[in-house]
């Protein structure tokens, strides 16, 4: 039976809550974010589309605490994202990001790349090794653990990129323009691999992409506009339980 403080109809719990989020650079001058209200519930998969310098991308910055809003609130989970003690510890921990530009490091080889998450954690190398190889079978590179990044086409550079973003077991993941560099033949099949994953583990998926034929993949899309939410309700709209 439901508890008295949760029902089958309740909604997911809200992971991310913004309110009235700006960020604003060159003292003032440019205006990325201009007063956004934003919900992200636990198991969405919420796209966040426009045109370049929309402020989207900026506004994923600030849900992966890479940078700070110049004013309005920020919540994970129900605690404020600018007032972290530790902005390292929350991003090693809870959130896994996917780049447009990959971002391996290129003397290292697959295998050790996936690891670098794992380093400030308490991990014995040879569980690092293993959780490493588990999550780059996963995404159908077992057989390029020792190779390197200038080794792989685009779309096994972007899985191994998947891969490492896994790499903590977070329960969100931030995916910034994640088939930006590739041709559509590897933009498929990269798409494909993080919605399974997204199903699969159950994670929140926070997308941003100016593809609309992606973000209607997604299960609510957010469409802005000069630093502004235009489009798509901020709040999503609870399903109830079916019985």
């Amino acid at each position: 039976m439901p508890s008295a403080t949760t029902t089958a109809t309740d909604p997911p719990a809200v992971v991310y809550d913004a309110r009235g989020l700006t960020k604003e650079f060159d003292g003032g001058q440019v205006a990325a974010l201009r007063g956004v209200d934003l919900t992200v519930r636990e198991g969405e998969f919420v796209a966040i589309i426009g045109p370049s310098g929309c402020g989207k991308s900026t506004l994923l910055q600030m849900l992966g605490a890479l940078d700070r809003p110049s004013s309005g609130t920020l919540t994970f989970r129900g605690r404020s994202l600018p007032g972290l003690a530790d902005a390292a510890a929350y991003r090693a921990r809870d959130i896994g990001f996917v780049f447009q530009a990959f971002h391996l490091l290129p003397t290292f080889t697959v295998l050790e790349n996936v690891q670098i998450p794992m380093f400030e954690g308490d991990l014995p190398r040879s569980q690092r090794r293993a959780r490493a190889a588990e999550l780059l079978e996963s995404v159908g590179l077992s057989h390029r653990l020792r190779h390197f990044p200038s080794q792989l086409s685009g779309g096994e550079r972007q899985r191994v990129a998947i891969a490492r973003s896994l790499a903590n077991r977070p329960g969100v993941l931030l995916a910034d323009e994640p088939t930006g560099n590739l041709d559509s033949a590897n933009a498929d099949q990269v798409l494909d691999l993080i919605l399974r994953l997204h199903r699969e583990l159950r994670m929140t998926l926070v997308l941003v992409t100016h593809d609309l034929g992606i973000a209607k993949r997604a299960t609510r899309i957010i469409r802005m506009k000069d630093g502004r939410v235009v489009d798509g309700p901020a709040t999503p709209t609870p399903t109830p339980a079916t019985p």
